[in-house]
This record gives structure tokens, C-alpha cells and sequence, in this order.
């Protein structure tokens, strides 16, 4: 008994700990397909799709027979007493009519047959399933632009724990080295907490990044739609992406304002204020419906209406029912202004998007055109820095030059290794924000 209940705790530990190691292989493409299917905010948007299909259904239904089933049963605790002189003699006796209980079955078929209303409702529903279906390519293109730069950071954090790394490593010797010598009597003690001193720093600063590579990992999964906790392993490099990510025909790309997810948007927006006039305007007309009514009616002093030899008397009725609005002191017409109000000023915010939209796509070019220009100037100043900060090093040990020249040369270099970083990261978003400025297609 106690081997089995030992296999069974095992067996759970083992299941537990395997799903809490979930591991996920994904490259930059892979991360955004990935998201594009299963981000908190895809799927959201994907389900208000649903919806607006459902509501489109739901409006056109208003335009199809109804049928409606009524059962009433009544049974009269005392009856009601009448009063009444059927033989003229000047007193009224007491009279009870009808039966102590009665049931009526009625079924009841309706048709609209006209309503303006309703017309205009049809409209409008078809044109908030185009809403939603458009909302859910903005959403994409902004998934995709998340995922990019939870990407991208995850990525830098990872490069700039390892040149911190690497950083340290070289500094510790140095600071080793230097101590070893002022040990010897050969160098001033200031040099050596000079190199302390920064020797701390690097790794204070490593230590911040490496608590920020949790946070950045637990970002990227939010994104991706997954558990914070799943373990992921990223395929593709910082400099491999920043390589593949520029690109100067982009820049070049011709801007289509009429075809921006957002131009769109504006112009349905228009469409949904151009209808609402239209709704206002209808519920001046009159409204035509049909009816065809059936029932069946029984009545008796006790509960017999289930009995076979129950007598049921039928009855049937068609009719026509017609509104016609004659007179809402001005009421409609009220409704009517405020709709055409603000169909103009819908109009106004589309002439606004465009503008707005040309300038941002403008802008998002010269954005991207700058960070392939830092990209490649501070590609070249790291490799710059290194040379000149291990010149300075050779100097400081050989007594030629001070531990402030040293300093110098050292802050230099990670200055410099951290703008290269940041530089990269800067190519690959600019690209994907000029992307979506553009409106290109995602891929």
C-alpha cells in the first residue's frame, strides 16, 4: 500500500514539474504566427467577429414570420356574481356565469411587412460586422508589432548580460592584476579602487539585467498569449535580425492612404453615421405587420382538460396592424439634425485621418531611415572603442597613462556597446512601426 501511494506522489510531482518546464522553440516568424492565433487580444477580436456575425443574424430575423404559443389557465376561487331582473318583478337576483375554470391555447404567427426602421437596422449590422472584421486587422497588425519588440527586448537583455559578462571578466583581471602590482609598490592605490569602483558598477548593472531578462521572457509569453511562466528559447539572433531588417526599398515604398486599416475604419465610421441619419428619418414612416391567430378555448367546473372527451371550442383571427406617426413635436426632427451633426463631423475626422496618416507614414520612414544610420555608425564605434579602451589598458599597465585615462577609455566602450544594442533593437522596430504606417500586408 505505501509503494503504491509513493508511485502515485511520484507520478504527480513528474506531471506537475513537467508542465511548469513547458518549453517553447520559436523564431521571430514563428512568435508571430504564433501570436497571431493565440494572443489574449487576437482572440478577443476574433470573437467580437463572431458576434457581429450573430448580431447580423439577429437583425434579420426582425424581418421573418414570429411564432408566439400562449397557454392560460384560470380557475376562479369564488366566482364573480351578477346582478340582474330577468322577470321584471323589480328585484335583481343573483346570477353566476360561466364556468369555475377555463383554459385557452392560442397560437400566433407574425410578419413584418414593412418598417424603415428595420430596413436601416439590416444595413447597419452588416456594416458593424465590416467594423469588427477591420478592428481585427488593426489588432493583428499591432499584435504583430508587440511580438516584434517583446521579441527584440528579451534579445537584448540576453546581449547585454553577455557583454556585461564578458565585460566583468576582463575588469576582474585588470583589477587583479593592478592589485597585485600596487601590492609590489609598482602603481598608487587610487588605481586600484578606480577599477573597484567600476568593477561594482558592471556588476550592479548585470545583476539589474539579468532580474530585467525575467521580466522581459514573462512580456514576450504575455504577448504570445501564453502562460507567463512557459520557458521559451529564442532561435534568432539580435545581429542576424538587425541584418535582415533593413531595407532601403522600404523606404522608398509608395503610401496608399486608401487602403490603411484606419482610413478604412474612418470611412465605415462615416458609413455608420450616414446610416444613423437614415434611422432617424425612417421612423417618420408608417409601419405595416401581419398577424394570423388560432386558439382553442375550454371551460369547465373542475380540472377536466386533459380528459379525451374535454370539449375544445376553436376560434382564428387574420389581421393587419398599421402605425402611422403624425406628430412628435418636433421630437424626430431634433434627432434627425443631431444625426446629420455628427455624420459632418465625421466627415471632418476623415479628412483629419488622412492627413494624419501621410504624416505618420512620413515620418515613420525618416525614423526608420535613422536607426539604420545609427545602426551602422555605432557598428563601427564599438569596434572603435574597443581598440582605443585596449590601448588604454596596455598604457595603464604599462605606467604610461592613468587610471582616469583608463576610466575614460572604459566608460567609452560601454557606452558604446549598449547604443550598438539599443541600435539594433531600434532597426527591427522602426521597421515593423514603418510596416504598419505603411500598412503592408503581414507575411
Amino acid at each position: 500500500m505505501k509503494k503504491r501511494i509513493l508511485v502515485y506522489f511520484s507520478t504527480c510531482f513528474f506531471l506537475i514539474t513537467n508542465a511548469q518546464e513547458k518549453t517553447q522553440t520559436l523564431s521571430l516568424k514563428e512568435a508571430i504566427n504564433f501570436a497571431l492565433e493565440n494572443s489574449y487580444n487576437t482572440k478577443a477580436s476574433k470573437n467580437d467577429i463572431l458576434a457581429a456575425e450573430k448580431k447580423v443574424w439577429e437583425t434579420t430575423t426582425i424581418g421573418l414570420p414570429q411564432i408566439d404559443g400562449n397557454i392560460d389557465y384560470q380557475n376562479f376561487i369564488k366566482q364573480p356574481i351578477t346582478l340582474a331582473d330577468f322577470d321584471q318583478d323589480g328585484t335583481n337576483e343573483e346570477f353566476i356565469f360561466g364556468t369555475k375554470q377555463n383554459m385557452n391555447a392560442t397560437v400566433t404567427l407574425r410578419q413584418l411587412l414593412f418598417d424603415g426602421s428595420y430596413l436601416v437596422g439590416l444595413q447597419a449590422s452588416k456594416t458593424y460586422l465590416k467594423i469588427s472584421e477591420q478592428a481585427n486587422e488593426k489588432t493583428e497588425m499591432l499584435t504583430k508589432e508587440a511580438v516584434i519588440n517583446a521579441y527584440g527586448n528579451v534579445l537584448v537583455t540576453e546581449n547585454s548580460i553577455a557583454i556585461l559578462e564578458g565585460n566583468i571578466k576582463i575588469l576582474q583581471k585588470n583589477f587583479d592584476d593592478a592589485k597585485k602590482i600596487y601590492e609590489n609598490g609598482l602603481n598608487e592605490e587610487e588605481d586600484v579602487e578606480q577599477l573597484e569602483i567600476t568593477l561594482g558598477n558592471l556588476k550592479n548593472q548585470l545583476n539589474n539585467t539579468k532580474r530585467m531578462k525575467e521580466i522581459a521572457y514573462q512580456m514576450l509569453n504575455l504577448s504570445l498569449g501564453n502562460p507567463i511562466s512557459t520557458k521559451l528559447i529564442l532561435t534568432d539572433s539580435l545581429d542576424s535580425l538587425a541584418e535582415d531588417n533593413i531595407s532601403l526599398k522600404l523606404i522608398s515604398e509608395t503610401f496608399n492612404v486608401n487602403n490603411h486599416i484606419d482610413f478604412k475604419i474612418s470611412e465605415n465610421d462615416i458609413e455608420t453615421k450616414r446610416l444613423m441619419v437614415k434611422l432617424e428619418q425612417s421612423k417618420a414612416l408608417p409601419t405595416l405587420s401581419a398577424f394570423l391567430n388560432y386558439g382553442a378555448q375550454a371551460n369547465s367546473d373542475s380540472f377536466t382538460f386533459l380528459n379525451s372527451n374535454q370539449r375544445w371550442f376553436d376560434s382564428s383571427l387574420l389581421g393587419l396592424s398599421l402605425k402611422i406617426p403624425i406628430f412628435s413635436s418636433f421630437g424626430r426632427s431634433a434627432k434627425t439634425a443631431q444625426a446629420k451633426i455628427a455624420l459632418e463631423t465625421a466627415d471632418l475626422r476623415l479628412q483629419e485621418i488622412k492627413q494624419k496618416l501621410s504624416l505618420e507614414a512620413q515620418k515613420a520612414k525618416n525614423d526608420y531611415q535613422i536607426s539604420i544610420d545609427n545602426y551602422q555608425t555605432n557598428k563601427k564605434n564599438v569596434g572603435l572603442a574597443e581598440r582605443i579602451e585596449k590601448k588604454q589598458r596596455v598604457k595603464f599597465f604599462e605606467g604610461i597613462s592613468s587610471s582616469f585615462d583608463l576610466l575614460q577609455a572604459q566608460n567609452q566602450l560601454y557606452t558604446q556597446q549598449q547604443n550598438y544594442i539599443q541600435s539594433m533593437l531600434e532597426v527591427i522596430a522602426k521597421k515593423a512601426t514603418l510596416e504598419n504606417a505603411l500598412n503592408l500586408p503581414i507575411k
